[in-house]
């Protein structure tokens, strides 16, 4: 029997998801303001909403999260259930 496979580290996840945008073709702003806006949602839905705690565990300035909500056109009442 073999041993399990170590997982993968963050920064090898990272190099992989690059090579992959890479060889697509993907600039450097698109693959910006996508990785922002996944992890905006994410501070988002672990949240419920709550911007104060999102801003905390992303470490930003509350009015900088505001202002990227808007700039994503997120709304923060979606991420409350």
């Amino acid at each position: 029997m073999n041993p399990p496979a170590p997982k993968a580290t963050i920064k090898e996840i990272l190099e992989s998801v690059i090579d992959e945008m890479v060889d697509k073709g993907i600039f450097w702003t698109e693959a910006q303001q996508q990785f922002e806006k996944l992890f905006l949602i994410r501070a988002l839905r672990q949240s419920r909403g709550n911007l104060c705690r999102a801003a905390q565990a992303m470490g930003l300035h509350r009015n900088t999260l505001t202002k990227k909500l808007r700039e994503y056109k997120l709304d923060k009442k979606s991420f409350r259930r």
